[in-house]
């Protein structure tokens, strides 16, 4: 707890000092939200696992932490730092092709909690993890005021409603800033455009979605923007895409079923905001909504998902199943039937019988001859 503690500190002392920078560009927004923001940093602190996020990183992101629509590549623990990039075209120069995970934090939206859960799926899948930031903005008081923040799966369409107050108080603009916005996809929050342009940029592939408590909501939103306007790649995104969701039951398109539901035991808030017609694939005991290892009753990101992959990954194949059967009966080739003794042909037997008769009978000839002839004559 004392490490979380520190962070948390850290984050606003370094925050506080970012501020007179950020006042300079829409001044009475900031000042406004800056409380508010603070708080949802105080609630990531308490739900998320933040102490893996080192005092570099922190004063790194210090300045962002409510940067609707932004992007980090968090690698894990160890790998190096973290990546901020503000559009995705920073991030595919900042080596986004080669990362295939993607994942959405939910709670206060900071960005401090959204790299606290990137980091600990990375620590997961081994490799580093694309992860859009939530924020925070005037959409997200209104949201609050209708009691969105606590029902947020129930009251999912009133934030991107909201959404123009943002604008039209001269936010600025990250992740499709450098994008042409269209209409189709004008009643939807900024967060949700970012994750359905990434995955839909054919320079990049992603093979795991991740997502807790209203992060879900943000993933269910993009796939389901791009299942109505765009079948074909909402086909071509389908295929050896996982989904896995943590503290929240959200409904996903049809066309992309592997999806793994894991809720704790004790988690009533998430089911409150779950679907109730949604069974959960796995239900961690003793666990509720947060994810702070520091904190009694935590779900356990890393663990639960290193499980989930290690069963789904295919068993090993055997090199002699790999092969072919024509090649493997050309390598290992059946034992030669036995040969039978080699016969002689029966002329040479006869042949041969008749030189041995003729032998015979030259040399009883030649006893005879012998038996016959006088003996020498005896002397006196």
């Amino acid at each position: 707890m004392l490490q979380t503690a520190f962070t948390l500190s850290l984050t606003q002392f370094a925050r506080s000092l970012s501020l007179p920078e950020r006042l300079q560009h829409t001044p009475a927004r900031n000042l406004a939200l800056e409380a508010l923001r603070l708080r949802n940093t105080t609630l990531d602190a308490m739900f998320y696992d933040v102490k893996v996020i080192s005092p570099d990183e922190v004063f790194y992101i210090s300045g962002s932490l409510a940067a609707e629509g932004s992007i980090m590549i968090v690698p894990p623990s160890g790998a190096g730092a973290l990546t901020f990039c503000e559009t995705i075209e920073e991030f595919t120069l900042r080596g986004g092709e080669k990362v295939h995970t993607l994942a959405v934090a939910g709670i206060g939206g900071s960005a401090l909690g959204a790299a606290a859960f990137a980091r600990n799926v990375a620590d997961a899948v081994g490799e580093p993890v694309a992860v859009v930031v939530s924020g925070y903005g005037l959409a997200d008081i209104v949201n609050e005021v209708f009691g969105g923040g606590f029902f947020f799966g129930h009251l999912k369409g009133l934030r991107p409603v909201f959404e123009r107050l943002d604008d039209l108080a001269g936010r600025t603009r990250f992740g499709i800033a450098d994008m042409p916005d269209d209409d189709a996809a004008s009643i939807t929050s900024l967060d949700t455009k970012t994750v359905r342009a990434l995955l839909c940029d054919p320079r990049l592939s992603f093979r795991l979605l991740a997502g807790h408590s209203k992060g879900n909501l943000v993933l269910a939103a993009a796939l389901q923007d791009i299942a109505k306007n765009d079948p074909q790649t909402a086909s071509r995104l389908a295929e050896g895409l996982r989904i896995v969701t943590f503290g929240a039951r959200i409904a996903m398109p049809p066309v992309f079923a592997d999806v793994a539901d894991v809720i704790g035991e004790w988690d009533w808030f998430g089911e409150l905001n779950s679907r109730t017609y949604i069974a959960a694939d796995h239900r961690i005991p003793h666990a509720w909504h947060h994810t702070n290892t520091d904190l009694a009753g935590h779900l356990p990101v890393t663990q639960t998902l290193k499980d989930l992959l290690a069963d789904s990954a295919p068993a090993p194949r055997e090199e002699a199943a790999e092969q072919p059967m024509t090649e493997a009966a050309v390598e290992t080739p059946p034992p030669p039937a036995p040969q039978e003794p080699e016969r002689k042909p029966r002329a040479a037997k006869a042949e041969r019988s008749e030189v041995t008769e003729s032998v015979l009978s030259k040399v009883n000839a030649m006893r005879a001859a012998r038996k016959n002839r006088p003996g020498p004559a005896k002397r006196p």
